[in-house]
């Protein structure tokens, strides 16, 4: 795909979103600019569906709206509030370490740069990169599975890992698409750019998209 069709791109991945609707942390953060709701929500959408991390989301939020009140909580609590989201015994864990650590370390307010959150066990880019845009309003690039696939998929990118697909969006996506892609990407991967045979018959961006790594599509 040329650089200059990535306007194109955007305009209408823009127009599909507001058809399909928005990831549920970006849902979330839009109630509510809450860095620690970002984090929290984030952690717990992990590997799970989006309609689990919101209720699982609300139930935890309710009984533990701050990092101390997270740690009020046992694991055991945490667990039967976040049940069935998908690794739920380790989210726990994940989630009282996390608290215990801005606690701790940074006086119970959740770290506003991507390095630091960064050292916070079981936080990854994607948590850190989320909580730093939608948290906090801030520049950054969310590069999940969706947003890697389909940025390699339209011949915008040539990486072989989330992480190598992140830096090269940074190096030559405009500034201004650097948070929505995220929200574009993950809805457009769920609903109709899926991982195999994507409804190719049926996408606004067929006559832009490379079609690589597509061997057969609906």
């Amino acid at each position: 795909m040329q650089d200059r069709k990535i306007h194109t791109v955007m305009k209408i991945l823009e127009e599909e979103v507001s058809r399909l609707g928005v990831p549920i942390v970006t849902e979330i953060s839009r109630k509510k600019r809450d860095p620690y709701q970002v984090l929290i929500s984030t952690l717990l959408s992990l590997r799970t569906k989006d309609e689990t991390t919101r209720t699982a989301s609300e139930r935890l939020l309710a009984k533990a709206p701050s990092p101390d009140r997270m740690l009020r909580l046992s694991e055991k609590e945490i667990r039967e509030l976040i049940y069935p989201v998908g690794f739920y015994k380790t989210k726990a864990t994940v989630l009282k370490d996390a608290c215990r650590e801005i606690v701790n370390r940074y006086e119970g307010k959740v770290p506003d740069d991507l390095d630091t959150l960064l050292k916070l066990k079981g936080v990854g880019r994607k948590t850190a990169n989320l909580v730093v845009t939608l948290g906090y309003g801030k520049p950054g690039i969310c590069v999940d599975t969706h947003v890697h696939r389909i940025s390699n998929r339209l011949g915008y990118v040539r990486t072989k890992s989330p992480e190598e697909t992140e830096f090269a969006l940074r190096d030559k996506l405009p500034a201004r698409y650097w948070i929505p892609i995220n929200d574009y990407l993950v809805a457009y991967g769920q609903n109709i750019c899926k991982p195999i045979s994507p409804f190719c018959s049926r996408c606004r961006l067929a006559s832009h998209c490379d079609k690589v790594g597509v061997d057969r599509h609906r």
